[in-house]
């Protein structure tokens, strides 16, 4: 966009404050050089209308427009069309693992940790722009919601739509949901490939074990960021179905294998977090996004327009307009 007008040699622009004793000096002189005669009466002098004797004055007034034309113009003014290009130099691969069991539809974060999940994990994906994001989902197996992309749209409609309907089996496959994201990162070649594996239970189901998982996900260089959702104590969770097809809920224990995460998490360089609230749950995903920075590189265009040439321009008509007027129509005015 075009921005205000700037100097390259703004240190010119105290030349402007030597045309102030110049003005005073010509005042000064001025008065001395006029001559005068006492009379008793003027009565009978005729006043002068002259235009010339009027516009005599303002070849002084010529100079110094002149003169501070010419010192803006050494101070070089000009405006800059400044334009912006960026380009990602070191981008991340990622990919959310979420568990889809029925244990997701508890009532501790609001109004259930599916649903506050969504929200923050779509407002995590538009703070990514210039990352890919795949979208792994578990319950008693796994399977691949979205591959690794960057069609961000894709990704949000995809969150959108998750809920917990019964395709997949009931249970919480840990080792199985964290294998599948794996499979989705182990041939990117980004600079930084990550796993956020979310669950809020204990891992009950599934064919592979999660520390055989997090080895191969270690092997691959792979980092996991694992959290457990789920408040400390109690909480609503709901465990049989009303003749109108709505869920009954009820109070039971929440449990979460902490142990597993955290040692998930240690192994691939990661991080385990708790997730007790919506705030919590937020503060988790911004501080994720913290830790996993991609790398901009920024390119500023400058294209300067310069505009010192009208005021050079100007000052020169005005200089040969005064030595003009100076030397012919003045030359012998008093």
């Amino acid at each position: 966009m075009i921005t205000k007008i700037t100097f390259l040699n703004p240190g010119f622009l105290w030349l402007l404050l030597l045309l102030i004793p110049a003005i005073v000096w010509h005042i000064w002189k001025r008065k001395q050089q006029s001559p005068t005669l006492k009379i008793s009466s003027v009565q009978g002098f005729k006043k002068s209308g002259s235009f010339l004797a009027k516009l005599h004055p303002f070849l002084f007034i010529f100079r110094i427009l002149a003169l501070s034309f010419l010192v803006v113009a050494m101070a070089r003014p000009r405006t800059v069309d400044v334009s912006n290009k960026t380009k990602t130099t070191k981008g991340i691969d990622i990919v959310m693992a979420i568990d889809l069991s029925s244990s997701m539809l508890a009532r501790d974060l609001k109004p259930d940790r599916l649903s506050a999940l969504k929200k923050v994990a779509a407002n995590f994906v538009m703070a990514r722009p210039n990352d890919r994001i795949g979208l792994v989902v578990y319950a008693g197996e796994a399977y691949t919601k979205t591959p690794v992309t960057s069609d961000k749209p894709m990704v949000l409609e995809a969150l959108k739509s998750l809920k917990y309907d019964n395709v997949l089996q009931d249970g919480t496959a840990i080792g199985m949901g964290l294998a599948t994201a794996v499979n989705r990162l182990k041939d990117s070649k980004a600079k930084s490939r990550i796993i956020i594996l979310l669950t809020d239970g204990v891992n009950n189901s599934g064919t592979i074990e999660p520390e055989t998982a997090s080895d191969i996900a270690k092997e691959y260089g792979i980092k996991v960021y694992t959290i457990g959702i789920g408040t400390n104590g109690m909480a609503e969770f709901p465990y049989a179905l009303a003749p109108n097809g709505d869920f009954i809920y009820r109070m039971m224990p929440v449990e979460i294998d902490q142990e597993l995460m955290k040692s998930i998490a240690k192994k691939t360089d990661g991080r385990y977090f708790r997730a007790t609230s919506n705030s919590r749950l937020e503060s988790i995903y911004n501080e994720i996004n913290k830790l996993e920075t991609t790398e901009i590189e920024e390119l500023k265009y400058y294209d300067y327009d310069e505009k010192y040439r009208p005021l050079v321009w100007a000052a020169g008509i005005l200089l040969l307009l005064e030595i003009g007027l100076r030397n012919t129509v003045y030359r012998s005015f008093i």
